[in-house]
């Protein structure tokens, strides 16, 4: 297991999640807790994503288009 450097300051929230990690648990628990943090994050992501969506009026004819377009660098290779 790594160390955390003594330089690094947590904030309350992390030291939240610290506290309930401190304890003992079967891995089983704590594969459902991980779950559950990245189907919550992914749930954030998605309605970021969908918010932009609706804000730029994308469609699904327009991410085909893009996804089949062929579009060079303006960057010039060395």
């Amino acid at each position: 297991m790594s160390s955390v450097p003594n330089n690094i300051n947590l904030n309350n929230h992390q030291l939240e999640i610290l506290k309930l990690f401190s304890r003992e648990m079967d891995e089983k628990d704590f594969i459902a807790i991980k779950r559950l943090i990245v189907a919550y994050l992914g749930s954030k992501v998605t309605d970021m994503a969908d918010k932009v969506w609706e804000k730029d009026n994308w469609s699904d004819d327009r991410v085909e288009e893009l996804l089949n377009s062929y579009e060079r660098s303006s960057k010039k290779k060395k």
